[in-house]
């Protein structure tokens, strides 16, 4: 198994396992570090969506740090049993639901509901279109004022009706924190 460290919140220096699985690259622990300073800290009161879990290291960060809501979507059912064994052991059920589907098809069956997320992970296998199949989807799911992080294996302006307003580079990784060309919560 592997395992990854939450780096803060309520949970941080807990350890995470999960299973190798094609494409699963978690979130460097610097990267991540910098996404939540780019969101501040707490997050408080947000509801955050995470369409590729992986390894659970964002989502389980974000509800480590006080969302009131994480949606953690994994396809891939060793991945997706090590998310549940895992939101089992940090006790995270009030705050936490996890749920085995494809992004994309999970992504379609709410952009007809009430609920938007303030925050949406994209960390999808790289090479395999996915971002291009979300991009439609993004303004139904997310709120106004939300944000979203990517991770793609080449740098992005835009996604969608979503433009970047600050990005890194980490290896061969490049990361995006994107806001809604519809508002002026760039940061």
């Amino acid at each position: 198994m592997n395992s990854v460290r939450i780096i803060g919140g309520e949970w941080r220096r807990r350890v995470l396992r999960f299973p190798d699985s094609e494409g699963l690259r978690p979130t460097p622990d610097r990267v991540r570090e910098t996404l939540f300073n780019w969101l501040g800290q707490e997050l408080d009161g947000r509801h955050c969506l995470d369409l590729f879990a992986g390894s659970g290291a964002l989502g389980f960060e974000a509800a480590s740090r006080g969302a009131a809501s994480v949606t953690m979507v994994e396809a891939a059912p060793k991945v997706f049993a090590a998310l549940e064994a895992n939101a089992k052991m940090l006790n995270a059920s009030g705050r936490l639901r996890t749920i085995r589907a494809d992004a994309v098809k999970f992504a379609s069956s709410l952009s007809g509901e009430a609920q938007r997320f303030d925050v949406l992970f994209l960390d999808p296998p790289y090479k395999q279109g996915w971002l291009e199949r979300l991009a439609p989807l993004l303004s139904r799911l997310m709120a106004d004022d939300g944000a979203i992080y990517v991770e793609a294996e080449q740098a992005l302006d835009s996604l969608g009706d979503w433009q970047t307003v600050r990005s890194g580079r980490a290896g061969q990784v490049f990361y995006h924190l994107m806001r809604s060309g519809k508002t002026n919560g760039a940061e």
